[in-house]
């Protein structure tokens, strides 16, 4: 598979269209924007801390990770296909006062020109969005530096994630677009974890993504049946 068919146009029109409502906490990314406190604050646990450290963000969309990272410290490049949603996290940057490489490529292009060379990387919501994840999961191995962290999030392939990641998200409580999300995409733990070995990555920690109508959004480390979040190191 190449880096262009790697690439669901489908998909990168679908938030194309809601770009540039990335940043608006109550619209259609406000699920994203309730959860980037604690999906960051778990990298932070994670690498002990981002401060200087060089970190890659594949399918930064339109920068909510890159930004908290960079905000953090780190030295951030964000890349994405979808090219209106990189506009929207240019413009943003630079309404932060924050300086961030966001650039239009491919991941596996990127790590094919940029081996080794990045302390973290992270790839969040993105897997579940592209014909071919053991490609991009490859990618991130390529890019981070020995010893260095990767950071995947997605969502379980089961029953309860069809209710709550589709039925319950997209047609009863509304939180993203109809259509977001394809259940057969939904990529479960064992599975991951076969890509992430056979990209030569070793896993460090995993936790669920949860919501209680009462408490809101927490992490939970027993319990992975919906969102989940994995640390993964490369062999120094």
């Amino acid at each position: 598979m190449t880096y262009k068919s790697n690439v669901d146009p489908v998909e990168i029109e679908k938030f194309s269209v809601i770009a540039s409502r990335w940043w608006d906490p109550q619209g259609e990314f406000k699920p994203l924007h309730l959860i980037n406190p604690l999906r960051l604050d778990y990298i932070a646990q994670q690498c002990d801390g981002v401060f200087g450290k060089v970190a890659l963000d594949i399918g930064c969309g339109g920068g909510l990770v890159s930004e908290g990272l960079a905000q953090a410290g780190a030295q951030v490049t964000g890349i994405d296909l979808a090219e209106q949603a990189l506009q929207v996290a240019r413009l943003h940057a630079l309404e932060s006062q924050l300086t961030i490489d966001y650039q239009l490529i491919a991941a596996e292009q990127f790590a094919a020109a940029h081996p080794a060379q990045f302390d973290l990387v992270t790839c969040l919501e993105m897997l579940e969005h592209v014909p071919d994840p053991n490609a991009i999961v490859q990618a991130a191995a390529d890019a981070v530096k020995p010893g260095g962290y990767v950071f995947f999030s997605t969502l379980n392939r089961n029953i309860k994630s069809w209710l709550l990641g589709i039925v319950a998200a997209e047609y009863v409580l509304g939180w993203v677009p109809k259509g977001t999300h394809q259940h057969q995409k939904f990529i479960q733990p064992a599975e991951l974890l076969r890509m992430t070995d056979a990209a030569g990555l070793e896993p460090f920690a995993m936790t669920g993504i949860h919501y209680l109508p009462w408490r809101g959004f927490y992490l939970d480390s027993n319990n992975v049946d919906v969102n989940y979040i994995v640390c993964l190191r490369k062999p120094a």
